[in-house]
């Protein structure tokens, strides 16, 4: 090697030592650069200031809790009890909860030495430990309490309402009524509801005590009155989990079975006319180009809603993928094994059938079980649109705001439904295929 050539090495040596040392450099500025730019596109400091943490909290804390209702109307004085409120889970007449005592004056014990007295001509008293005693009396519309102007921040307090929240439980009075709320953990009437005659019994007791309701032996009745659930719909849950799976199993196996013929017109090898191939081709790019949820949308306004609208939009998607999928599984084929056959005199059909099909069986049964199992989790949300399977279930207690616990029993499921169809599918490949994931 001359002088020359060793000096025209050292310079782009050089010249490549110079560009990665710029780019180096500019690396960490462009990274910079793009989080600064990220932290005004989404309004970051926005965020923080408007962020609530306290509803957050509130909203964790109700997912795995329940909080019974203690309700005065101030018009006519009637007291109620109720879980969450709903009529459903409400005492029976004559009974209440053991941390409420009195007639005249209705006692409420919180714990933690926090006490709230339900007084005649609709006042309210509430003891509360370092705070001392707050009064409040309800007239028509107005509350008058002597609560002072530079209350603390867990009294939200006005001449129409007063909000007071204490960590043992919370204390709303307006001028139509009085509302005390004492949260207990737990999923309260899960299994029983109060007009149940398997409520407060044990699961010992149910299967080898003497019989508790005459009319029915007491694991066919305990299993009749957990099923039929009003508060927690079980046996609506049940059947929207199925309508989710249908949801997804028909749109997964109508999409494979529609995509692997046309994948065959989209392959090189089997369809020559190149046509033929690219309007093909272009179909499959314009169906997996317009996402589920827009097609659910879509076809919504056609179909109305309901699980055959969201069938319709996994299978419109998926049979542009798999057909893409199966396409690029076509043009690697052994072209051996299609001789082998044609050497027999088969007809082409018969070619495909035995000399292309078990070739691809493997790649097919793998993406199809693959997508079977994702779009278990797609049809939850395209359920939630099209009003159907546990996501319009999901969606529906998401909206009410109120029973959060419900949401958390619902995505528990949802959890609990991918997690089986996961461990369904990789058992099923292994059998299929012959290997195990």
């Amino acid at each position: 090697m001359t002088a020359a050539d060793l000096s025209l090495v050292k310079t782009d040596a050089d010249a490549l030592f110079a560009r990665k040392r710029i780019f180096a450099l500019a690396l960490p500025a462009i990274v910079l650069a793009y989080f600064v730019y990220i932290f005004f596109a989404f309004d970051i400091a926005g965020l923080t200031k408007r962020a609530n943490w306290d509803n957050a909290v509130t909203l964790a804390s109700d997912s795995w809790s329940y909080k019974t209702h203690v309700t005065r109307d101030n018009r006519s004085g009637e007291m109620s009890y109720a879980v969450e409120g709903e009529r459903k889970g409400a005492y029976p007449e004559g009974q209440r909860p053991d941390w409420v005592s009195g007639d005249d004056i209705i006692t409420i014990d919180l714990g933690g030495d926090t006490i709230v007295r339900l007084l005649p001509e609709q006042r309210t008293e509430i003891e509360i430990p370092g705070f001392g005693l707050i009064e409040a009396q309800a007239e028509d519309r107005t509350i008058t309490t002597n609560l002072p102007e530079d209350a603390p921040d867990w009294i939200n307090a006005s001449n129409r309402r007063v909000a007071i929240t204490t960590p043992e439980g919370r204390v709303t009075i307006t001028g139509s009524k009085t509302e005390v709320f004492n949260y207990f953990p737990g999923w309260e009437l899960f299994w029983f509801t109060f007009d149940s005659p398997y409520h407060g019994h044990g699961l010992f007791e149910i299967l080898l005590g003497d019989r508790i309701d005459p009319t029915r032996p007491n694991v066919a009745g305990a299993v009749s009155d957990w099923w039929n659930n009003a508060m927690w719909r079980h046996k609506d849950v049940a059947w929207a989990i199925g309508e989710t799976i249908l949801m997804a199993f028909l749109g997964t196996m109508g999409a494979a079975i529609i995509a692997l013929p046309l994948a065959f017109l989209a392959a090189k090898r089997f369809a020559p006319v190149m046509i033929v191939r690219a309007a093909t081709r272009r179909l499959f790019d314009f169906v997996r180009g317009v996402d589920a949820l827009i097609w659910t949308v879509v076809l919504a306004r056609a179909f109305g809603p309901g699980p055959l609208t969201g069938t319709l939009a996994i299978l419109i998607t998926d049979t542009g993928t798999f057909g893409k999928i199966f396409s690029e599984a076509l043009e690697n084929v052994d072209q051996k094994q299609i001789e082998g056959v044609a050497s027999t005199g088969a007809k082409p059909l018969q070619r495909y059938r035995f000399g292309v099909i078990p070739q691809i069986v493997p790649i097919l049964l793998a993406q199809i079980l693959y997508f079977l199992e994702s779009n278990t989790r797609s049809a939850t949300i395209i359920g939630a649109i099209t009003g159907g399977g546990i996501g319009l279930m999901l969606t529906q207690a998401i909206q009410t705001q109120k029973d959060w616990e419900e949401v958390a029993y619902y995505i528990v499921l949802i959890v609990a439904m991918v997690m089986a169809m996961d461990s369904f599918s990789g058992w099923l490949r292994g059998k299929l295929i012959g290997r195990k994931d």
